[in-house]
């Protein structure tokens, strides 16, 4: 599978800021384009890579205007995720928007007796058939507890419900921020995974682009960790962006079988 991605990002900077981008795909490609323009005027960017792999992208930015400009093409499967035995533990604990503490009762009451694909399967469609999928519904610090309670939001708040449910259930489960051809409207997707059968497993409860097209950006705990764009100083606002995902196929995606991404 032949696999061509990029994103565009305009930004208006009041006062120098320090920017820090995780738009490229994880593990990068042999086909990779990156372009940072300042006010018109090309700046570098120091690229740094995580515990989880993903790749970050650091500018000094002064006031004006910038631009990102990526774009990238995989043949064939992408890198594999991180899969440290330190994941396992990691990835068990609650976090800033997966509040899994706060939500053992009512995982036990709905998955008990459950383990493996038979676990994901039912929290997949557990979380699928109860939130409504509205763009603008949640802001950015709901978290899983909020949006059960609100039963709307989008995909980001899908996957933290998820992760929150399997690692209430001590199941590790961690949140990848994806390119996804066949996603409509097109935008970055954010999808959970979760340690089962040996293997990092993913679960997209929106069941909106086929698992096996998907491509990684980022992995983390939660949204805090896989932001597509972070800003420390100046003040920026963000005026455009565009993100497009093809595949040279969009194969049937069978839920009934465990997908990784790669």
């Amino acid at each position: 599978m032949q696999r061509t991605v990029s994103a565009r990002i305009d930004l208006s900077i009041d006062d120098p800021a320090r920017l820090v981008f995780m738009v490229a795909v994880a593990g990068g490609a042999a086909d990779e384009r990156l372009e940072l323009l300042a006010n018109g005027v090309e700046v570098p960017a120091l690229e740094l890579a995580d515990a989880a792999g993903s790749r970050l992208h650091v500018v000094e930015a002064p006031a004006g205007a910038l631009s990102l400009a990526y774009s990238a093409t995989v043949d064939g499967p992408a890198a594999p995720g991180s899969s440290r035995p330190l994941d396992l533990v990691e990835y068990l604990r609650p976090s800033r928007y997966c509040e899994s503490d706060w939500l053992g009762a009512t995982a036990v009451a709905e998955f008990a007796g459950l383990e493996g694909h038979a676990l994901l399967d039912a929290v997949s469609s557990w979380v699928g058939t109860r939130l409504a999928y509205v763009p603008g519904s949640s802001g950015p610090t709901d978290g899983a507890v909020q949006t059960l309670l609100a039963r709307q939001g989008v995909c980001r708040d899908y996957a933290h419900l998820v992760i929150a449910l399997l690692r209430a259930l001590d199941v590790p489960a961690r949140l990848a921020a994806v390119y996804a051809p066949g996603l409509d409207p097109m935008d970055f997707h954010a999808v959970a995974e979760a340690h089962v059968e040996g293997a990092w497993h993913v679960v997209d409860a929106t069941a909106l682009a086929p698992r096996s097209t998907l491509l990684r950006i980022s992995t983390g705990r939660d949204a805090a960790d896989t932001a597509f764009l972070s800003s420390y100083g100046g003040a920026v606002r963000l005026d455009a962006i565009t993100v497009t995902a093809t595949a040279d196929v969009l194969p049937f995606d069978d839920i009934g079988e465990l997908v990784e991404l790669r």
